[in-house]
């Protein structure tokens, strides 16, 4: 292994990347592109000193902001075409299915026009995180972690509705 890169990124990596690309899929919607996340953040890490111990929490807050990064760099189209590719073959109801994909979308569009704290407490707390873990991810307290998740759910309801009564 180089010396650059810390010896225990593979036990690491072993462990974590199916939740790293479970996060990073929740906000992309796309598994190719929550791959190519996890790749970057595992890339990060395997250079970085975070504490073996606190890896986990790491990993998630890093594919979190990657994620919305991502997001907001308008990259998007390309992932949202490879995306339409990746469904199943046969599809029982066509109409269900493209009204699934715009309702995604629309989330995925709203979320990323979220203040970035907003939108990572969410995402974080969604995926599985104790409000004692996003508040030291965010450094933030943890009394108002509950207060920031839901003027974020708030605020993506009135992102939502704008958008949908401007349609």
């Amino acid at each position: 292994m180089r010396a650059d890169v810390r010896a225990d990124l593979e036990s690491v990596f072993r462990a974590e990347y199916a939740r790293v690309v479970s996060v990073a899929a929740r906000v992309l919607g796309s598994r190719t592109s929550a791959e190519d996340v996890a790749q970057d953040v595992f890339l990060s890490f395997g250079r970085s000193s975070v504490p073996a111990g606190e890896a986990r929490g790491w990993l998630t807050v890093a594919a979190t902001h990657t994620a919305l990064n991502l997001l907001r760099s308008g990259r998007r189209r390309t992932a949202r075409e490879e995306a339409a590719d990746d469904g199943p073959t046969v599809v029982p109801d066509v109409a269900d299915l493209v009204v699934t994909r715009e309702e995604h979308s629309a989330v995925r569009a709203a979320l990323g026009r979220l203040p970035h704290k907003q939108a990572a407490a969410l995402v974080l707390r969604h995926s599985g995180l104790s409000y004692a873990e996003v508040a030291a991810a965010l450094d933030l307290s943890p009394t108002s972690v509950g207060t920031t998740v839901r003027r974020a759910e708030s605020v993506l309801l009135e992102e939502l509705n704008r958008h949908a009564s401007s349609e």
